[in-house]
């Protein structure tokens, strides 16, 4: 893995874990009563795979991007050539 490969891979943590406490923090200032729960399980559970959803989309453009490594090594002699 490349050093951009790392920092670009750092970078979509830290704005995904800043996003996620954001989330949090707005949720814990509301009000809710008990009727308003299930939406709020609901909305968590679309915003959940819509997050997964992103990150394998995120994590299939990178793996396009880097060549793709022989699984096998060869090993021959050149002497009876």
């Amino acid at each position: 893995m490349t050093v951009t490969a790392k920092g670009h891979n750092v970078m979509l943590i830290i704005i995904v874990v800043s996003a996620v406490l954001t989330l949090i923090d707005l949720l814990q200032e509301t009000q809710t009563d008990f009727q308003d729960l299930g939406k709020l399980l609901l909305g968590g559970a679309v915003a959940a795979i819509a997050v997964g959803i992103v990150f394998t989309l995120v994590r299939l453009r990178i793996r396009d991007k880097k060549p793709q490594t022989s699984s096998f090594i060869s090993i021959r002699d050149k002497s009876k050539n």
